[in-house]
């Protein structure tokens, strides 16, 4: 037995419903049900009786959901303990963009719950560091959007977003369903400051046959639509951005969708971010994840 499978079962117990309990742990309930089988394997008893309507505790499951809570209980007070010992311990998050925004509410607040002393500090970065301050050394994990340059970086996908075109409401294209880039060949596109990461530059730059030479330079999301507003030029972003009344965006059928990434030095074992990473897959478990830890000399 380990903390995570008593504290697997003790969600059981309490919702008897394997469904529930699966919601209140951010996880599927495929995996959840396996951990209970292997439990009782180990114990050599069954601790729940099973039914089409829900589950309820055997005599030995009931024993063992007082223990377990007991265990859960005294773990807690332990890691309070060294924790306070420790003294406060900090984290420093880059965030580019909409990317804090689109990570979600769930992922501050169960990381402050894992870490309610933790003092965590957030640096917004601009379009010309797509790692958010990471490659400088500036924050010690990022929330940002790939692609860019990952040598010595490990990434984590925690979802995959559509990309459309940010036009404004009067453009003749406004109310199609979708484009395609070559239709778009014939428009002023912002550009990206010089230095920019190549590939992070590539990926949202306009069509190669675009005449994009006098598009205003922008180094922030504001920016971008602000110049759409004002200067009719046009840009991309991810179907799932919100915007200001009087733009839209249409789906572009030939982009390769956005990734939205955690990101952090692959050197780097600091517990708090492992533990980042480890809450934001746990919230994103039903999301396309992947790990690319390329460390190229």
């Amino acid at each position: 037995m380990d903390l995570r499978t008593l504290c697997y079962f003790v969600a059981v117990a309490e919702e008897l419903h394997f469904g529930r309990a699966a919601v209140r742990l951010h996880m599927t309930q495929p995996p959840l049900s396996r951990a209970i089988q292997q439990l009782e394997t180990d114990l050599g008893c069954t601790l729940l009786h099973r039914s089409p309507s829900g589950v309820a505790l055997t005599a030995a499951g009931a024993a063992l959901y007082d223990e377990a809570r007991t265990l859960l209980a005294r773990a807690e007070q332990v890691r309070t303990r060294v924790t306070a010992v420790a003294g406060p311990a900090s984290l420093t998050v880059g965030t580019l963009a909409d990317s804090a925004e689109q990570a979600g509410t769930r992922l501050a607040g169960a990381y402050r719950r894992r870490h309610p002393t933790a003092r965590v500090r957030i640096r917004e970065a601009d379009f010309t560091d797509p790692t958010a301050g990471l490659r400088t050394g500036l924050v010690d994990v990022a929330l940002t959007r790939a692609p860019f340059d990952d040598t010595g970086i490990t990434l984590r996908v925690l979802r995959s977003d559509p990309v459309g075109v940010v036009l404004r409401a009067d453009d003749p294209l406004a109310d199609r369903e979708s484009l395609r880039l070559d239709e778009l060949a014939d428009r002023r596109w912002f550009q990206l400051p010089e230095g920019t990461d190549p590939a992070w530059r590539a990926y949202w730059s306009g069509p190669p046959a675009a005449e994009r030479g006098d598009g205003p330079v922008v180094r922030t999301v504001h920016e971008c639509l602000q110049s759409i507003l004002w200067d009719g030029t046009v840009g991309l972003t991810t179907l799932a951005h919100t915007l200001p009344e009087g733009l839209t965006c249409v789906a572009l059928t030939d982009k390769p969708s956005s990734d939205l990434v955690i990101a952090w030095n692959s050197t780097d074992t600091s517990p708090l971010i492992r533990s980042f990473v480890h809450v934001a897959a746990a919230i994103y478990g039903s999301a396309r994840t992947r790990m690319s830890a390329r460390t190229r000399t």
